[in-house]
């Protein structure tokens, strides 16, 4: 199978090329393709004839997004309508990645496939707007608090505030599950090899908050879980301009009832990450 990967270069995007290493591997970059470049998106993909695309290009950056709507909306939005018009032109297959934040995080249990969206910040919203440019026979991806060994992540984070300072504060009113980019990426290649179409929740289970993650970070690393103190969302100094979702718990009910197998509890795949990052 050919496969094409936007955003080859970052968190899921390096893992992903990896998970396809058997299979022939277009891997374009943010700086070899930008995908709110209409032509170029065509040109890429027609030039290459993949089977599939693996859309993980995307700007991510939630806060910065708040100060400019229009560059989140023509890189995660339009840069998906771009994908998908060069995808049904060669016929291609999409998987496109979203996130937990298409959610308000008011729900008081997780968040199910057909759960309506409601995103609450600009990044949010166009992700959620990107979702709607994928064709019925594709398939949307959401995933939460990413980590891994590229990239900045929650994991690196907490290893490098403990290194500088004795006490660490994170927030305990926001809850979610820590996703693994290498075991997200594998998933990803089991639902682009199936090509199952529709929306799916792809996480590690095991919901926490960022307080409780963090202090499983730092017991993985053999430290005191202690150092870490429980703040509130509201107490942040500076405060965060993008929204949180309270909840960003995201049941992978789409795969369970189809009796997929799920990615394991999230403590194993951070004792993995950590030992690597601190060898």
């Amino acid at each position: 199978m050919k496969v094409f990967v936007t955003g080859a270069g970052g968190q899921v995007g390096r893992e992903v090329v990896d998970a396809f290493c058997d299979h022939t591997v277009m891997a374009a970059t943010h700086g070899q393709l930008d995908v709110s470049d209409r032509h170029a998106v065509l040109a890429a993909v027609m030039g290459t004839g993949p089977d599939a695309i693996v859309h993980c290009a995307a700007w991510t950056a939630v806060d910065a997004c708040e100060s400019d709507p229009d560059r989140a909306l023509r890189v995660n939005a339009l840069g998906t309508r771009n994908v998908t018009e060069a995808a049904r032109r060669a016929g291609a297959y999409v998987l496109y990645l979203s996130t937990d934040y298409v959610f308000d995080g008011t729900k008081p249990a997780p968040y199910v496939e057909w759960d309506a969206p409601s995103p609450q910040s600009v990044y949010g919203r166009s992700k959620w707007a990107g979702e709607q440019e994928i064709d019925p026979g594709g398939a949307v991806v959401r995933t939460s608090w990413l980590c891994g060994r590229h990239g900045a992540n929650m994991v690196k984070t907490v290893l490098r505030l403990a290194a500088d300072h004795p006490t660490l504060s994170f927030v305990d009113d926001q809850r979610g599950h820590p996703t693994f980019a290498d075991e997200l990426a594998r998933m990803l290649r089991r639902i682009v090899v199936d090509r199952r179409p529709g929306t799916y929740h792809v996480t590690n289970q095991g919901a926490v908050t960022w307080y409780e993650f963090a202090r499983a970070v730092l017991r993985a690393a053999g430290d005191d879980p202690a150092r870490v103190q429980p703040i509130a969302t509201a107490d942040l100094v500076p405060p965060r301009p993008a929204p949180r979702p309270a909840n960003s718990v995201l049941d992978n009910a789409a795969l369970r009832l189809q009796g997929v197998e799920l990615l394991p509890d999230f403590h194993e795949p951070l004792e993995r990450l950590v030992r690597e990052l601190t060898s």
